[in-house]
Formats: structure tokens, sequence, C-alpha cells
């Protein structure tokens, strides 16, 4: 079970902030390089944990970053998704993937193996509602992590990653978050200019993440119940936090990152499950569409909204509007008293954040990430909370909910938090009955 700090303000978040920006530059050189050989083996020994789609790309990008990076730890829930992977990975990176048999992990404890197994750098792209207690085994062991979005599913979950990025700024060690446009040069210079004034005040983020239907798994017969939800985690809001979180964290990030980091005072929403509603899409929602209030001067409301429904109009966009004018993040443009247009390169973000990665553990000039990784995830979990509920819900009041998503123990034999009921379907969350916990 992951642990539970106490409740944090946003004023504490500030706090904490500096806390870890002074730490990770006061840095710790000693723990940036002792966390893998020095001299003549300078290889960087790479675990990854998490063999899907994301997992496996991240672990070519992370090859593709640093040519004395080396796969020599593999880890999944599941067997056949790990040699997937590796099979892929060894076809393009040959004697770089050195991955032994005791070193491939499977299995529900399998990060904290691999964890143990003589790696230097991990890669954590498992399912979001591990990461709380994956990272915490990586920053104890002094492990550099790239760690994948989002960082958690719920709110002891995000103050468990707090915490536990506090400890990586004390020990020097790096800390990338895979919310990868802050790694894109175009979207970077364009919020750079945001903040140095090219619109004005900031009045309103628009905030859109509309998109088809995704993957799922069909049941099998050889499935529990623990299996199935653990195949199919994307739809179970225990697993991946509802797809506010999981999917359109990225969008919510933009327009953190737009207001310096700093969360809102207050959301309001509504969502549901219109389209998706066959009980093999689990207990998440197919919409949310979330009011996000900042209370300063001017005061900035974010108009956020993600859908994802077959054969309808998509979107994929974060649009700032300022009393000067306005601009477009993913298109790198300023409309307004100043007009602009990125026309250098963009950069493949998910290389960068790799190539940053490595470049700063082998400089010893620690990168973390984990306060707005955080933070992120915890706007997108305040929005799934105010979509079940239908309320209107202040940040703090969110950030010191005691509501747990976790089972009460991690085995394929287990019950998981949510079960089906006699018609096979699971429950859902329902505005004005669903309480805020």
């Amino acid at each position: 079970m992951m642990s539970k700090p106490t409740g944090m303000t946003r004023r504490d978040f500030v706090r904490t902030s500096t806390a870890v920006g002074a730490a990770a530059a006061a840095g710790g050189l000693s723990l940036a390089r002792s966390a893998h050989a020095a001299g003549a083996d300078d290889w960087l020994r790479v675990g990854l944990v998490g063999c899907g789609g994301r997992g496996t790309g991240a672990a070519a990008n992370a090859l593709d970053a640093d040519k004395r990076a080396k796969l020599v730890a593999v880890a999944d829930a599941f067997g056949d998704r790990l040699e997937s992977s590796l099979s892929g990975l060894q076809k393009r990176f040959a004697d770089r993937v050195a991955v032994d048999a005791d070193h491939r992990f499977v299995g529900l404890d399998c990060c904290e193996r691999l964890v143990q197994s003589g790696v230097d750098v991990v890669l954590l792209a498992e399912p979001p509602h591990f990461r709380p207690r994956n990272l915490k085994t990586c920053i104890e062991a002094g492990k550099h992590v790239f760690c994948e979005k989002p960082v958690a599913v719920d709110a002891p979950g995000v103050r468990s990653i707090l915490a536990t990025a506090e400890e990586a700024a004390k020990k020097g060690l790096n800390l990338v978050s895979g919310l990868c446009w802050r790694y894109q040069y175009g979207v970077r210079e364009t919020i750079k200019r945001i903040h140095d004034g090219a619109i004005g005040d900031v009045l309103a983020v628009q905030a859109y993440f509309n998109t088809g239907l995704l993957w799922e798994r069909p049941r099998q017969p050889d499935w529990s119940e623990m299996t199935f939800q653990l195949r199919n985690w994307y739809y179970f809001t225990w697993l991946s936090g509802d797809f506010n979180v999981e999917q359109h964290v990225h969008t919510l990030d933009k327009g953190l990152w737009v207001m310096h980091d700093q969360p809102p005072a207050v959301a309001w929403g509504t969502g549901g499950r219109q389209v998706r509603t066959d009980p093999k899409f689990g207990n998440i929602y197919d919409h949310h569409a979330v009011v996000y209030e900042w209370t300063g001067t001017p005061p900035v409301t974010m108009y956020s909204y993600c859908r994802q429904m077959a054969n309808c109009w998509n979107e994929n966009s974060a649009i700032v509007i300022g009393s000067k004018g306005r601009a477009n993040i993913l298109k790198h443009t300023i409309e307004g008293e100043t007009k602009w247009r990125h026309e250098g390169p963009g950069g493949n973000m998910y290389d960068i954040e790799h190539q940053e990665l490595f470049a700063a553990i082998r400089a010893g000039k620690p990168i973390n990430n984990g306060r707005y990784m955080a933070l992120s995830t915890m706007m997108g979990i305040l929005g799934r909370m105010t979509t079940y509920t239908g309320k209107r819900i202040t940040w703090d009041e969110a950030l010191a909910s005691k509501e747990d998503l976790s089972p009460k123990q991690y085995a394929f034999d287990a019950e998981p938090p949510i079960l089906p009921g006699p018609d096979g379907k699971y429950p859902i969350a329902i505005p004005g009955v669903t309480k805020l916990v």
C-alpha cells in the first residue's frame, strides 16, 4: 500500500516547489555520479517497468538518447507483454539490449525486484495506479527515474509523489516526467513569450482533448477478475484515474504551465458515460467538461473539455486568451498586438526528454520535474472529482481527500476495488449521488 502523507494546500505547494528547486540546484553531484559506475565503465544500465506500447517507446527513446545506455532489465505484470516488448527492442538495438533471463521480472512486485537488479536508471511506464509506490521504491534505492504521466490516481498518491520528489531532490537524483510537451521546443518558446507578456494579462485558457475510441482486450476464460482489469487498466478508475487524468493531463499541464505552475483555487464540471457503456469499458466516463478557476488579479478561467467517442469532431489544442492577444500553444503562434510564429524546429519531444535526462545524469546537474507532474495529475483528479460528484470543489478539499483507490491485496486471485454486479456491469459514479471522500 502507498504511504499517505498529510494534506497539502495550494500555499504549501508554493513552499514545496521552492524547497525542491533549491535542493536540486544545491545538487548532489555525488549521488548523480555514484548511481552508475565511474571510470572506464561509463555505461548507464537501464531498467524498464511496464512493457506496453508507451514503455517500449520510452526504452527506445532512452537508448537513442545515450549511446552508452544499455537496457539490462525489464519488468511487467504479464510475461507475454514483456517478451513481445523485448523482442522488438532487441531487433532494433541489438547488443545494447542485454536482458538475461534472471533480469526479466514478471508479477505485481516486478518493480521492487528490478530495482535491486543493478540498474542505474528506471523507466516507469506501468499503469498509473502503481507509480506512487514504484517511484518511492526507486528513489529510496538511489535510482534516476523517468516517470510517465500521470503519476497517481488519487490524492493520497499525489501526496506520496510530492514527498518522494522532495527526497529525490535531497539525494541529487534525476526525476524526469513524461509530460512531454514541456520538452518540445516550439511549445517551450510559445509559453516563454506568454510569460514575458506577449499577449498581456492571461484571462482564459481553452483546453481540448477530444478523440476517438482506444484499445480494449477481450476477456479470456482463464482470466481472473483482477487479471481482466489489469489487462484493461485504462478503463478502470483505480488503475488509470479515468481519462481526464490519464490522457487529458497533457492538456491540463499546458494550462498549469501558463499559470506558472500554480494550482487553481476551485473547479466544477460535468461528465458522464453516454456512448462507451459496455461493461468491457470498465467504470470510466467517456466525456468530461471542467471549469478551473484561479482567483488572482485578473482572475483566470480554464475551460477544459475531453471526450473519447467514435465518429465525432476531434481536437487537441490549448489556446490562451490575453488582454492584448491570444496564443495557440500547439501551433506555436501569437496573434494580437504581437504577431509571432515559431519558425525553428519543434524537435521530437519523446527523444528530447530522454536526451536531457541522460545529459543531466552525466553532468551531475539533476533535473527534478516532481512538483509539476504531481500538480498536473492532481488537477486531473480534481476535475474527475467534480464530474463524478457534480459538486464545486476547492483545490484544498480535493488534495486533502482520503479516497484511496488501492485494492486490499495485490495478487491475481485477489478482488480488485470494483467488482461487476449480477448483470456484469460495474457501478458507475452518478453526479449528485456519488460523494466526495
